[in-house]
């Protein structure tokens, strides 16, 4: 596979140069395909995922494919078996419960360094997010706006990292699909976006203890949710 880069000219024709594609960028391809096949339904949970299969039919070699997998892992969509290859993870009620425990141990102190270094603009983007969930039409644009709210005090620490790992562990539309059950369920909505107003007015004023402890609350309010549906049998 080649990429086009400029032009020369060569015994009076117009040729143009070639440049290789750099493998990375084939892995990112098979990565993006594979994704989107595991996230519409389209491979099952616990289906295998055969390298050599993935390969023939994205028309790759097996290492780029291999690569992507890796990284597929690591977002915890796949899994991978020791010696066994990989297999899809189950992305339901206990992939959920499993990614709100990384985020309870995780969003208290996103908080706390949040109001420690959030800008205007930074507020203001929350507020921004607190807006839009509350105009939000229906369940998807409520989860959304819900979820732009957390990834926006990522971003308020300056810090990539952080919002890189909450990305992978709330993954929009698996989110779209599970936690949006929750947008209009009774007092859920007016209580999400005023606990996010309460955790925006902390990092405003810069209170570090405040907005911690408020996240914490939060996340444990999700927790208590998922656990009790998880009770109930919900699926």
């Amino acid at each position: 596979m080649v990429q086009f880069d400029d032009q020369s000219s060569v015994a009076g024709a117009t040729l143009t140069r070639l440049r290789p594609i750099q493998s990375s960028s084939i892995a990112g391809l098979a990565y993006d395909q594979i994704r989107a096949l595991i996230l519409s339904g389209e491979m099952a949970p616990g289906a295998r995922l055969s390298q050599l299969e993935l390969a023939e039919r994205l028309a790759i070699s097996r290492t780029p494919v291999r690569e992507a997998l890796r990284r597929l892992a690591g977002e915890g969509l796949v899994d991978a078996l020791p010696q066994r290859g990989f297999r899809v993870a189950d992305l339901g009620l206990d992939s959920v419960m499993r990614r709100l425990e990384v985020r309870h141990l995780l969003e208290p102190g996103i908080a706390r360094v949040a109001a420690q270094r959030a800008t205007p603009e930074d507020v203001a983007a929350l507020r921004d997010a607190i807006l839009l969930e509350e105009r939000a039409a229906d369940a998807v644009e409520v989860h959304d706006s819900s979820r732009l709210f957390h990834i926006n005090l990522a971003r308020a620490t300056h810090n990539d990292e952080l919002v890189s790992i909450l990305e992978s562990k709330w993954i929009i539309e698996v989110g779209r699909r599970l936690l949006a059950r929750r947008a209009f369920a009774p007092r859920w909505r007016a209580a999400d976006i005023a606990e996010h107003a309460a955790i925006a007015d902390a990092v405003e004023r810069r209170d570090a203890d405040g907005a911690e402890a408020l996240m914490r609350e939060h996340i444990e309010a999700a927790v208590q949710h998922w656990q009790t549906s998880s009770a109930g049998g919900e699926h």
